[in-house]
């Protein structure tokens, strides 16, 4: 029996493993959506933006590993996926996008709501191509995924509105051969990089994402290397739990632990990370890299030895070469520090902080009003999330304090929009992940401007009844952009929020609302967030004044956030 273009490819995602399709349907992908309508397996996610759609792809890809997939139709509808693309084309996770277009006799024409996806999607993605004659499915197809999988990254292809109907003439299936390639460094390389590290007295290991599948080889490094381990954010997930060498993050988001650990070794060996933020790398170290994209070497820091191939892989052929380093003296150092500051901030985040004499001498400079400290709730989340929980957090502010305050103990996750940077992303991310693990808890820290953004979609988690669980910094800011301009010596301008009460926007919309204003009733409306069944929004009124010290604090900040107060003060005193 011949099957038509729309068959062929819902077909073929079924056979990939795909279970969810998420978009916003539309006349040209009439043909797509019913070819989905009628088969077992694919299930069709109707989201309210199909931005959120796109997220909500990147996200089932990035925890599952697999494919991800969202539809957009013709024009508007596939314009409206381009920044959730762009976010799964930064993280290098393989998305397929499928594209409405014009009819195929209109192409060039400018047609009502024509748009040339070639062309607007020649940035974010790695494959592109318009279908335009039956007899291209599936090569093309194939084509497109083996292009996502290969390259790590989006794949766009674009399906006339009345073409997905055609048969195809060619009925065959689909052959993808999606085996991936390990690599490693040949002997010479890798004897240099071990004579770079066996010379060196205090070597510092700078790990990511790209390591993950390599936990073991990299605690062995750090273990005979006597070497603290800074985790990039990403790298949370895989190795903050039960290690004894890990010392948190580095950069705005990190703790003076990681910036010492950083600055005081003469090696530095990163493992899987094309962490962006050249200012915090060390100076006058030799430096050590290793990372399956060989355009990523020397990228943000000159390197001396750099390695191309599979952490793993290489990790297993270098460590043979190690000698093993008796004097643990920078590693103690740097856990002490770390361990130290931990326990600061364990303080800070305690809901009696401001009643003690420390807190109130605080509050009199940053909480006058006595609200509810983000570090508090960020704290108190981490206490009652399940052990497996799924976390997702906006850009900004909150990420600042998931960082912080959760700990990825157990077979917790981590996902957000860490390499494109992008507000609305926590709840559309978590929509996906509910999808992609309907048993476990999913928490996003949401702020209340990127939730505000994207808003609409909470309509989707009501009408597919995820139980997500959304925790919302309602400090009525754009937290981050008031602090960057604070610490420029700028007043604060433009960031206020008029905000709803979110809960009861929650309510209004079928799902449960928990409004939390009081420090007093933190922990309660936490504990009862995650008590209860379905999907919750919990909106913390916190305090807007909060900032979040940096690693590296430097005077130029300190001066710049002082003169921007007085600013501000002398501003309100006017108005």
């Amino acid at each position: 029996m011949t099957r038509t273009v729309a068959q062929v490819i819902v077909d073929a995602l079924e056979e990939l493993g795909v279970r969810h399709v998420f978009g916003v349907v539309g006349d040209a992908l009439n043909p797509l959506t019913d070819a989905i309508r009628t088969t077992e397996g694919v299930d069709w996610v109707g989201c309210r933006h199909e931005e959120a759609a796109a997220f909500a792809a990147g996200a089932q890809s990035q925890l599952s590993g697999t494919l991800g997939v969202c539809m957009g139709t013709v024009g508007p509808g596939s314009v409206h996926l381009l920044n959730g693309l762009y976010d799964a084309a930064k993280s290098r996770t393989p998305v397929l996008a499928i594209c409405g277009q014009v009819p195929l006799a209109e192409i060039g024409s400018d047609y009502f709501q024509e748009v040339d996806n070639d062309l607007l999607f020649r940035d974010v993605a790695v494959y592109r191509a318009t279908v335009t004659s039956p007899d291209q499915m599936p090569r093309m197809l194939e084509s497109a995924v083996r292009a996502a999988f290969s390259r790590g990254g989006v794949a766009v292809l674009t399906v006339p509105g009345d073409l997905g109907d055609r048969e195809v003439a060619e009925d065959r299936p689909t052959r993808f051969a999606l085996d991936r390639a390990v690599t490693r460094p040949d002997d010479p390389a890798l004897e240099r990089a071990a004579d770079l590290l066996n010379s060196a007295s205090k070597v510092t290991l700078l790990v990511g994402r790209g390591a993950r599948e390599a936990r073991a080889e990299v605690l062995r490094a750090a273990e005979l290397l006597a070497a603290p381990m800074v985790l990039t954010l990403k790298a949370k997930e895989g190795f903050e739990d039960d290690n004894a060498y890990q010392v948190g993050q580095t950069g705005l988001i990190g703790n003076p632990a990681a910036a010492h650990a950083l600055d005081h070794g003469d090696a530095l060996l990163m493992l899987g990370t094309d962490f962006p933020y050249r200012d915090w790398y060390p100076k006058d170290c030799k430096v050590v890299q290793i990372d399956a994209r060989e355009e990523h070497l020397g990228r943000r820091v000159p390197v001396d030895v750099g390695l191309a191939g599979d952490v793993g892989a290489t990790l297993r052929a270098l460590l043979p070469l190690l000698d093993g380093s008796a004097d643990r003296t920078h590693l103690d150092d740097a856990r002490d520090r770390f361990t130290g500051w931990q326990e600061g901030q364990r303080k800070l985040a305690e809901p009696g902080h401001d009643r003690r004499w420390t807190g109130k001498l605080r509050a009199a400079l940053d909480n006058r009003d006595h609200e509810i400290r983000p570090e508090a709730l960020a704290a108190a989340v981490d206490t009652f999330a399940d052990q497996d929980a799924v976390f997702t957090s906006d850009t900004g502010m909150a990420t600042v304090w998931l960082s912080r305050f959760v700990t990825m103990t157990g077979t917790r996750r981590l996902i957000g929009s860490y390499n494109l940077g992008s507000m609305a992303n926590a709840m559309p991310q978590a929509l996906g992940a509910q999808l992609w693990a309907p048993e476990r808890q999913i928490v996003a820290f949401c702020g209340d401007g990127g939730l505000g953004m994207l808003l609409g979609d909470l309509m989707t988690i009501a009408t597919y009844r995820l139980p997500v669980k959304l925790v919302v910094f309602d400090n009525r800011r754009l937290g981050m952009v008031k602090l960057e301009q604070e610490q420029a010596g700028l007043p604060e301008f433009g960031t206020e929020l008029d905000n709803p009460d979110f809960a009861a926007v929650a309510t209004a919309l079928g799902l449960t609302g928990i409004r939390v204003t009081d420090p007093a009733d933190l922990h309660d409306g936490v504990r009862r967030a995650f008590a209860t069944p379905g999907p919750v929004v919990l909106d913390v009124l916190t305090n807007p004044e909060e900032v979040a010290v940096p690693g590296k604090p430097t005077v130029s900040q300190g001066w710049g956030f002082a003169i921007a107060k007085v600013k501000e003060v002398l501003a309100s005193r006017e108005g």
